[in-house]
Formats: structure tokens, C-alpha cells, sequence
């Protein structure tokens, strides 16, 4: 099975990459968790991306707060896909990261969720691994289920509770 790099432009990003670590490890997804800074380290940072292929990554989750460069850095130096995971910063409520993690130029592709979206772009991820990858796509097929099991129970309850 491929893994899945997690990067994030600083180690104050972790309390939001941390929802998608726990993620990648409920569906038993491999992944590696790096800091590299688009600004700080862009040297180690397109050097990641450019191996990450050959490293045996399937996907790249990149998470960034403030001006969010990462995404970028990491698919201008790569072809596998790349998710960006803008990270609320106190500045502008993450609507700074959003913007330049979403506005990607021509030919440089970067799948975005949305700010603090960190389950769904692990899930993001495991649905693009899950297209060669059977088991993967039988606990995505099952997870989906489970959830709508829950949501038609919730359906019944409320409905018993309110209606006349």
C-alpha cells in the first residue's frame, strides 16, 4: 500500500494535523508526518516532494497556516496529487490560507478542504489510494454505511420525539 505524507509548515499546525493522523490510522493507512516550511525550508521541502514518489507516497497532505505556500511548493515539485489543509491562524480566521492554498496557477493542481478540514483530507486521501487499493475501498464502502445506519437511527429517534 502506498503511505501518505503529512507535512505541515510549522509544528504549531499539529493540534489541527493531528485529526488527520487519527484518521490515516483508523482506516490502518501507512504515513509519515514531516515539518517543512515553504518559506523557512524550501530547499528540504521541494526535495520531499520531488522524492516522495520513489519514497513509496501515493499522496500528499500539506497543512499550512498565514500564507500556505506549502500545498504549492509540495505540487510544483511533484505529480502525485497533493491536499492542501489550510490552518486557521488567529490572523484573518484562516481565510488568508484558504485563499492561497485554493488559488493554484494553471497546471499546478492542489485538491483544497476546507480550513481546519483535517479528517477530510486524510479521508480525501484514502478515497485516492482507495482506486487500486480493494481493502481500502471495502472500509470506505462500510464507513459510509455505519454513518448512514447512524443517521437514519438519529432520523427515528427525533422523529418518535417531535412528531404529533
Amino acid at each position: 500500500m502506498k503511505k501518505v505524507a503529512v507535512i505541515m509548515g510549522s509544528a504549531s499546525d499539529l493540534p489541527v494535523v493531528e485529526k488527520a493522523i487519527t484518521v490515516l490510522k483508523k482506516y490502518e493507512v501507512p504515513f509519515e508526518v514531516h515539518v517543512y516550511s515553504a518559506h523557512r525550508t524550501p530547499i528540504q521541502a521541494g526535495k520531499f516532494a520531488a522524492e516522495a514518489r520513489k519514497a513509496g507516497f501515493g499522496v500528499i497532505i500539506a497543512a499550512a497556516g498565514k500564507a500556505a505556500h506549502l500545498a504549492g511548493v509540495m505540487a510544483a515539485y511533484s505529480t502525485l496529487p497533493v491536499i492542501g489543509l489550510p490552518v486557521k491562524a488567529a490572523e484573518l480566521d484562516g481565510m488568508d490560507a484558504l485563499l492561497a492554498t485554493v488559488q493554484m496557477p494553471s497546471g499546478v493542481p492542489v485538491a483544497t478542504v476546507a480550513i481546519n478540514g483535517a479528517a477530510n483530507a486524510a479521508l480525501l486521501a484514502i478515497q485516492m489510494l482507495a482506486i487500486e487499493d480493494k481493502n481500502l475501498q471495502k472500509k470506505l464502502d462500510q464507513a459510509k454505511q455505519e454513518a448512514a445506519e447512524e443517521a437514519l437511527a438519529k432520523d427515528v429517534q427525533i422523529a418518535e420525539k417531535y412528531s404529533v
